[in-house]
């Protein structure tokens, strides 16, 4: 069994661990502390807002902006 994390779980943790609204930047923030390296800046923004919609239709986060996009947590 691989204990590599997804990069859903990574962001799913740093969502629970620090609350507050949720965007591309913030999430590849988060992802690169993990050890997420993208070729470029672009590509990891568009890589962290695919994440993000994965987990609103996972129903971890809601979207509570569409300009700019934003999520929160659904417990918050």
């Amino acid at each position: 069994m691989s204990s590599t994390q997804t990069h859903a779980e990574i962001l799913s943790e740093a969502i629970h661990a620090l609350y507050g609204t949720w965007d591309a930047e913030r999430a590849l923030a988060a992802l690169f502390g993990a050890g997420y390296r993208p070729a470029d800046v672009a590509t990891g923004k568009k890589r962290a807002r695919q994440v993000l919609r994965e987990l609103a239709d996972a129903g971890v986060i809601v979207k509570v902006s569409a300009r700019p996009v934003e999520y929160r947590r659904t417990d918050s």
